[in-house]
């Protein structure tokens, strides 16, 4: 059986660790430093000859008269001199370590008494001897003194570190839990966007890929809903036709019935398609390319009879774009249009600021505002439409995606004396809006 390393495994153990290690070596380096620094200065290489040393008496008459070489001793028992003086004799001058803080301030209080005391010195590492002395406890004396150090700052430095780096982990630790539960299929799961820092901006990419995916899904999810219940209505009405029929030769009129049903079909299946494929933003749905704006509206409102209005830009009018998706825009405009209008139909191209413009009008009931967004929804019908006036509910879904796909809008308004206006806009080349190359 394979032990499970608890620091391979917890990332809040390794940052912890690092830290602590990272401030132990701090400590030990600059530690090492320091008592470098000190041996060096202390252990700088003495004077051959010594510095020069006069030695005069109460009356001011020269006693000796030499020169003194410091003598290193061991820390804390004193210092030693070593003299020799012009005529060669040589003399050696031991000062004993400095008193104890308490030792001072009995002589100063002796002094300001008028008294002053005087005490032997205490011989090296005795009673009341040097703080350095060997009488100290072996875990006080050098070196055992800077690991006591050393442990204490590692100590501290765990302490204060370990909640902020718990408090980061746990961050983390929600987001891996919200992936896994996304993973198994929960798409409304979201992770709390708290902070500013790159574990913050994670989270908020999570939440938005994850709102996408939820959207897409759930997009895909009603389409198949729909297309499975319009596929159902074409199908039943042949099947039921063919039964009724009872093999006998079909009639004109039937036989233009199932056509238009299998058209019906077609149709369907081709925008389901369209849809799919626009949903999951495929770049292989056609190549962008400068499009004649009023020559295609043209072509198109031949085929309904629609007047086409060009005399706000009689330059003409060209986008970016790929062409197939927005003659099939324009056409399903006109084809609703068609489909309701109970008069003229007039088509304008018109240029708006920045944005290209087509404005698709009609006379027919118009668009109740609180509908105006939903019609744009798959498989979305007006109450009191019917399947047998045409159309399947994508053709105006299909134009939002198209606009959308090139960075433009639709919307649908009131026409002036009745009717609805659809207006589809399109960004105008060399716009921060305008498509790119690899839609």
């Amino acid at each position: 059986m394979k032990l499970s390393n608890p620091f391979a495994q917890r990332l809040s153990l390794r940052i912890w660790l690092a830290v602590v290690v990272g401030m132990a070596v701090l400590t030990l380096a600059v530690g090492w430093a320091w008592r470098v620094a000190v041996e060096e200065g202390s252990m700088s290489p003495p004077n051959p000859h010594g510095r020069e040393l006069l030695l005069r008496s109460a009356d001011g008459q020269t006693v000796m008269r030499g020169f003194a070489v410091r003598e290193h001793g061991p820390p804390g028992e004193g210092i030693d001199f070593r003299i020799e003086t012009d005529s060669g004799e040589k003399f050696v001058l031991e000062l004993g370590p400095k008193p104890h803080r308490e030792e001072r301030r009995g002589d100063k209080g002796g002094e300001k008494g008028g008294e002053r005391r005087a005490r032997p010195m205490p011989p090296p590492g005795g009673p009341g001897g040097p703080p350095g002395g060997p009488d100290r406890a072996f875990w006080l004396r050098p070196p055992f003194g800077f690991v006591w150090m050393l442990a204490i700052m590692g100590l501290a430095a765990a302490l204060g570190v370990y909640p902020v780096i718990r408090r980061l982990t746990l961050r983390l630790e929600a987001l891996q839990r919200s992936v896994k539960k996304f993973g198994e299929g929960d798409l409304s799961v979201r992770v709390p966007e708290t902070g500013q820092d790159e574990v913050a901006d994670l989270a908020r990419q999570f939440n938005a890929s994850a709102e996408r995916v939820e959207t897409l899904v759930k997009s895909h999810k009603s389409l198949l809903a729909n297309a499975s219940h319009e596929l159902r209505s074409p199908l039943t009405r042949i099947r039921m036709g063919l039964e009724l029929m009872g093999g006998d030769q079909p009639s004109p009129a039937f036989r233009a019935e199932i056509l238009r049903n299998i058209a019906e079909l077609d149709q369907l299946v081709d925008e389901i398609l369209l849809a799919s494929r626009l949903d999951a933003r495929e770049a292989d749905v056609g190549t962008v390319e400068d499009v004649d704006l009023i020559g295609l509206a043209a072509e198109e409102c031949v085929r309904v009879d629609a007047d086409l209005d060009v005399s706000a830009v009689p330059e003409g009018l060209e986008v970016q774009g790929i062409s197939k998706l927005l003659r099939r825009a324009i056409r399903n405009l006109l084809e609703n249009a068609r489909r309701y209008s109970t008069g003229e139909i007039t088509v304008v191209v018109q240029r708006t600021g920045h944005m290209a413009e087509v404005r698709v009008c009609d006379r027919g009931p118009g668009v109740p505002a609180a509908q105006r967004e939903r019609i744009f929804e798959p498989f979305y019908r007006l109450p009191g439409a019917s399947e047998r006036s045409g159309g399947v509910g994508l053709g105006l879904a299909l134009v939002r995606s198209i606009a959308g796909r090139h960075n433009g809008t639709v919307h649908c308004e009131d026409h002036a004396g009745g009717g609805a206006c659809f207006v589809l806009r399109l960004p105008l080349p060399g716009t921060t809006a305008g498509m790119g190359k690899g839609a």
